[in-house]
């Protein structure tokens, strides 16, 4: 009877460790999906919450060029140590740009990346320090041709991006041109200034000068005669 007694309260044990081990493992599933209800909840929010909606009644974003001034052509040197600074602000802006690229286009087609960081810079920059020295030295297949240039700056939607509400409008409002110094030559190295020799020889051969000339001779030798006379 004993015997019979501890198998019977051995069998009625397996069947409560079974319900246990079930119980467990439904309220880790549930868990678990709560979990996933709530991680896909967070990510819809976070993604409501990105979304930006613009009235189609706003403006569009524009971009006003503050340096240099724009009222007449700035002429910069090619030359080591020569940094150009171009500045500017933004206008109605809301839809931030992720990155901006800053290019300087010049009259002969060819298109040059302005800035440190070929041309690629923060959404929110405000101006940009171009070294145009040490891109000449670094690319020599593609130097800067002594010219003007025009100044395009855009956004995410590239140079012929419409205009939208909000958004950055790509301007290419600013001229400016670039130039090389010639070097230094003494004179006692063999300088010599040929327009100077030129403008000269043009005077020399001028009517006027000329007419000015037989004039004055004219007066000399009338006053010589009239004082031989005295």
């Amino acid at each position: 009877m004993k015997v019979e007694l501890e198998a019977r309260q051995q069998q009625g044990g397996q069947p409560q460790s079974q319900s246990q081990s079930q119980s467990q493992s439904q309220s880790l599933s549930q868990t678990q999906s709560g979990s996933t209800v709530l991680g896909s909840q967070s990510q819809t929010a976070s993604a409501s919450a990105s979304f930006l909606s613009i009235p189609q009644s706003a403006p569009a974003g524009l971009l006003t060029i503050t340096q240099p001034p724009q009222q007449s052509t700035s002429y910069f040197k090619i030359a080591q140590n020569q940094f150009i600074t171009f500045g500017w602000n933004f206008s109605y802006i809301l839809a931030t740009p992720t990155h901006l690229t800053v290019s300087a286009v010049c009259e002969n087609g060819n298109t040059y990346p302005v800035g440190p960081t070929n041309g690629i810079i923060a959404g929110t920059a405000t101006s940009v320090v171009w070294d145009p020295y040490t891109y000449q030295t670094s690319h020599p297949n593609l130097p800067l041709a002594q010219a003007k240039y025009t100044l395009e700056i855009w956004a995410d939607g590239g140079p012929d991006a419409v205009r939208e509400p909000g958004v950055l409008t790509p301007n290419s409002a600013l001229q400016f041109a670039l130039y090389t110094p010639q070097a230094y030559t003494p004179i006692t190295s063999g300088w010599s200034c040929a327009g100077c020799s030129s403008a000269v020889s043009q005077h020399i051969a001028h009517p006027t000068f000329i007419a000015l000339i037989a004039t004055l001779m004219v007066m000399f030798v009338s006053g010589s005669a009239l004082l031989r006379r005295i």
